[in-house]
């Protein structure tokens, strides 16, 4: 008995049996884990391919106006609601009580650092706004027990644990704007002031109608600019002239970043400016048939010839868009239009006629007030007034003579520059150079005529004589209260990836 015992428990036959019969659950355990974990990961990539979208769509609309959560809500319900499945098993699609969405006024600086689905980082900074104006990224987060949870195979449950498994991808995204169709130069606000509470940005100011046909004028004077100042901003073109002429600086400037320059040079600025009004001095002279130096289609200026410089008439025959009364040079500008008798004797003496109160069309407000020297200007072109003939002898139209090439068209509008709008004030130890500066905004400008040098006497590229101010009226800006027409025409606006 005791042999056969013995023999019974040495006997090997069979074992390979009950060691594929112990290890087949195992392999069977580890084959559906396996598939598990590809159906995990595969899930993961589409979700957050998925959330990838909806931050995008989020933060593309988070431009800053008092609407922007609302349209970026909108954006991420619309997208949603396409009824894209990431399984097809049940209704496994993305609706919005599967995500969470915040908005954020900034992220942390490291990736490293964790973001919580409620905006607050691993340091305990809480980057999350309600604020439409505040917010520039969005964030969303897939909820655990939303279209990130699924069943497993594995029946995990034997093990103590759960048959599901959770995911949260998480996405954020920024908005970005840039605008590209602008000439390298920023002008003070001069709608702010050193107490906060009677401080504008220069948007309310628009809004309100306090830029409507007031003039601006502006001139770099010192290395500390206030209100009627201006400096330049860091391009890519060489010429600064070229810049001013053409109306591009050469490169795309960041909405909330700008980098000031040192050196500001007055006489490539004026020279590059006054091409638009059919005058072409000195190293320009020989550009009259260069379509990038073209003048606009009506240069009415109150001269009577001439195509190197600036030099009106002064015995009343001929009249430029008249300048603003009571400057202020404390402010940088004028006084409104007070009344339509402002513009009696610019048409009588320009047009032969009495003045028609010509709509102010412009004027953001809607109120019937006196038209600006814009909307004069456009008057003009749209009646086909630019070749009335002023009084004799000197008899000027708004036709341009001295250009060559082929003949300019009124759009785009060459007495039309896009420039940035810094607070002066509070920047003041960021203005003298290679600094970088946040823009109050952006603001569209009519010129309202060309820059004449202070000793008229002298070549317009003589240095010694110094520039008077660039007269300007403000005619739209960028943001919720503008009339869209710079926006339309030189923002350009991108939802980008951070994390």
């Amino acid at each position: 008995m005791l042999r056969t015992i013995r023999a019974f428990w040495n006997d090997q036959r069979g074992i390979a049996m009950l060691l594929v019969a112990i290890m087949i659950p195992v392999l069977i355990g580890f084959s559906v884990l396996a598939i598990d974990m590809s159906r995990l990961n595969s899930l993961h990539n589409d979700l957050q391919k998925g959330i990838d979208g909806l931050a995008l769509a989020a933060a593309g609309e988070l431009d800053g106006r008092t609407d922007s959560i609302t349209r970026a809500n909108n954006a991420v319900a619309k997208l949603v609601s396409n009824g894209t499945l990431f399984s097809t098993s049940g209704s496994h699609a993305i609706v919005l009580a599967d995500v969470t969405v915040t908005y954020l006024t900034g992220i942390p600086a490291s990736d490293d650092t964790a973001l919580s689905a409620a905006g607050v980082d691993a340091n305990g900074v809480n980057w999350a706004s309600t604020d439409p104006k505040a917010v520039s990224f969005a964030e969303v987060t897939v909820n655990a027990a939303g279209a990130g949870s699924f069943a497993t195979i594995f029946p995990a449950s034997l093990v103590g644990s759960t048959d599901t498994m959770d995911i949260q991808p998480q996405a954020v995204a920024g908005f970005v704007q840039s605008i590209c169709e602008t000439v390298p130069l920023f002008m003070c606000n001069p709608f702010e002031t050193a107490d906060p509470s009677t401080s504008k940005t220069i948007q309310q100011a628009f809004a309100s109608g306090d830029t409507y046909g007031r003039e601006f004028r502006v001139l770099k004077v010192d290395s500390n600019p206030g209100p009627g100042n201006f400096g330049l901003v860091d391009n890519n073109l060489s010429s600064i002239r070229d810049a001013i002429a053409m109306g591009t600086s050469g490169t795309c400037y960041n909405r909330d970043a700008l980098t000031t320059k040192t050196g500001v040079t007055l006489g490539q600025v004026n020279t590059g400016l006054n091409t638009r009004f059919d005058l072409y001095s000195g190293s320009l002279n020989g550009q009259t048939k260069n379509w990038q130096y073209r003048p606009a289609s009506n240069v009415r200026k109150g001269q009577k010839n001439g195509c190197s410089k600036y030099d009106p008439v002064t015995d009343g025959t001929a009249l430029p868009l008249p300048p603003g009364t009571n400057y202020n040079d404390a402010k940088g500008m004028s006084d409104p239009i007070g009344s339509q008798g402002f513009w009696a004797n610019y048409w009588q003496v320009n047009h032969g006629a009495a003045y028609p109160n010509v709509p102010s069309a412009t004027n953001p407000t809607g109120a019937a007030v006196p038209a600006s020297r814009y909307d004069v200007y456009k008057y003009e072109i749209s009646k086909g007034l630019v070749g009335d003939k002023s009084l004799a002898p000197t008899k000027e139209t708004g036709t341009p003579s001295c250009y060559k090439g082929d003949d300019p068209t009124p759009d785009p509008d060459r007495r039309l520059l896009n420039m940035a709008i810094v607070n002066c004030l509070a920047n003041q130890d960021k203005l003298n150079g290679h600094v970088q500066v946040k823009p109050d905004g952006y603001v569209s400008v009519f010129v309202n005529t060309p820059v004449q040098k202070q000793d008229n006497t002298k070549d317009p590229d003589d240095p010694s004589a110094g520039e008077k101010p660039i007269s300007l009226e403000i005619v739209d800006v960028d943001g919720g209260f503008a009339n869209n027409t710079l926006v339309d025409k030189a923002f350009r606006n991108e939802a980008q990836l951070y994390r």
